[in-house]
């Protein structure tokens, strides 16, 4: 028969284990975060709340006569943590890009962790840290992307967002494969209360050289209380980096249609 503390201390050991194991993936391991439209955002889903993202980006022009292919992404997001002002989310993305290599391996992670506006202290701006492109396949799909947001919602004007973000320095390259893994995160959204409380813009920038970095502009319409869809165009920083062997990093049209139950 085995001994009992033995037995205890085994388990003991495999639960801490197993705590330490389940608190270091929620907190590195995108797909996509709850993002304004292109950059992460400092929104974090609310505890035992869920988000299905299903997002387009449809090439609408030609680099060197190849429009390339389109980017589909279709993506869960859950709310982890049961606190008002210390909130979490993971989540996990199918994404494709119409490549048979990046497409074999199609699963990406996600994780954010941050505190809502007012939380720290009276009129505080929010603060978020997370990760986001966490991919399965070494030297491939792990684009490793860590970030950090603080936001702050200013009368008439609006949300202003400001961040910072680094990545995998040897997939994060421009067209001549040099580094370019990090740069600023900025945003600017606002409800048209004016128009319409279902409405939304937002304009988004994430700077660098790489295929990822780009100008963002946007409008969103909310259909009910739980649905919207965003309508936008994506304007890459760098239309001569490419993403693998075959793409190009043309211009997009974007449409994400947001479900949250």
């Amino acid at each position: 028969m085995r001994n009992k503390n033995t037995w205890l201390t085994t388990r003991l050991r495999f639960s801490i284990w197993t705590l330490v194991m389940v608190f270091v993936l929620n907190l590195t391991v995108k797909g996509t975060p709850s993002t304004h439209i292109w950059i992460p955002s400092t929104d974090i889903q609310g505890f035992n709340t869920w988000h299905l993202g299903i997002d387009n980006y449809i090439r609408t022009q030609k680099v060197n006569g190849i429009r390339g292919a389109g980017i589909y992404d279709i993506g869960l997001t859950t709310g982890v943590l049961p606190f008002k002002k210390v909130q979490a989310e993971v989540g996990i993305d199918y994404l494709s890009m119409g490549d048979n290599v990046y497409d074999d391996h199609p699963l990406y992670f996600n994780a954010k962790i941050g505190m809502p506006e007012g939380a720290i202290f009276t009129n505080s701006p929010a603060i978020a840290i997370g990760a986001f492109n966490f991919g399965t396949k070494s030297k491939l799909t792990n684009y490793n992307i860590t970030y950090g947001l603080i936001a702050k919602t200013l009368p008439i004007l609006g949300r202003l967002t400001l961040g910072y973000y680094m990545g995998n320095k040897d997939i994060l390259v421009d067209e001549l494969g040099k580094r370019a893994n990090s740069g600023l995160l900025a945003a600017w959204d606002r409800t048209m209360s004016e128009i319409s409380d279902k409405l939304w813009i937002s304009v988004d920038y994430q700077g660098g050289m790489s295929y990822i970095g780009a100008l963002n502009v946007a409008f969103s319409w909310s259909f009910s209380k739980n649905v919207s869809v965003i309508f936008g165009y994506d304007i890459y920083n760098n239309r001569k980096a490419m993403y693998n062997s075959v793409n190009t990093n043309a211009n997009t049209f974007t449409t994400q249609l947001d479900i949250n139950f």
